[in-house]
């Protein structure tokens, strides 16, 4: 399988550089216009869309999906990651508000996670389970998944089984990647230890 990764358009609080996690604002006009540029780029060999549940995925697919009428899935595996007491604060706020939770780098730890939001191990897991849920069940070579930034880069260090890069590498708001032989990740599966970059 092909696999063809968007993140969504931007919205409101990308624009401000807050931390938007769990939380579901539409797209901003620029963001609707990353959609439509997406909709002129990616090949017509896709035949299917697998999409999260949050608005701003959905608003993507349907202006990407504009008049190809291809079969649509929502998968709730390929939310956006919670993070918890941080969502809709900028960088400086999170700081500001929860100097603790800041020197503890707590949403780059592997087994635990900011306060009511989710550590990268469980977002790992579920976007797991949701890609081999997709292997074993589409239809279609090419498939294309609608999702966020962690999502994106989540996907990319399971189906490429590296998450050296993990940290740095980052998709923006209207891109999109392409991974190769997705079925591998039937074979791998989620990492049996911590595999992210230490530092």
């Amino acid at each position: 399988m092909r696999l063809y990764v968007v993140r969504h358009g931007q919205t409101r609080a990308n624009a401000e550089h807050r931390y938007l996690g769990s939380l579901d604002p539409e797209l901003t006009e620029t963001g609707r216009e990353q959609a439509t540029a997406l909709r002129l780029e990616l090949p017509d060999s896709i035949g299917g869309i697998v999409v999260s549940p949050l608005l701003r995925a959905r608003q993507t697919a349907e202006i990407v999906n504009y008049r190809s009428n291809l079969p649509v899935q929502v998968h709730d595996a390929f939310r956006e990651r919670s993070v918890g007491v941080f969502e809709g604060l900028t960088q400086a706020q999170a700081q500001q508000l929860y100097p603790d939770l800041w020197q503890q780098n707590i949403t780059r730890q592997w087994g635990i996670g900011p306060p009511e939001g989710e550590s990268i191990v469980e977002v790992v897991e579920r976007v797991c389970q949701g890609l081999m849920t997709l292997v074993e069940t589409s239809a279609a070579q090419d498939v294309l998944l609608v999702g966020h930034g962690f999502v994106a880069k989540t996907v990319r260090a399971l189906v490429r089984q590296d998450f050296s890069d993990f940290f740095e590498w980052q998709l923006g708001n209207g891109h999109w990647l392409v991974l190769e032989n997705v079925e591998r990740i039937l074979q791998h599966g989620v990492p049996a230890q911590n595999p992210l970059p230490r530092g």
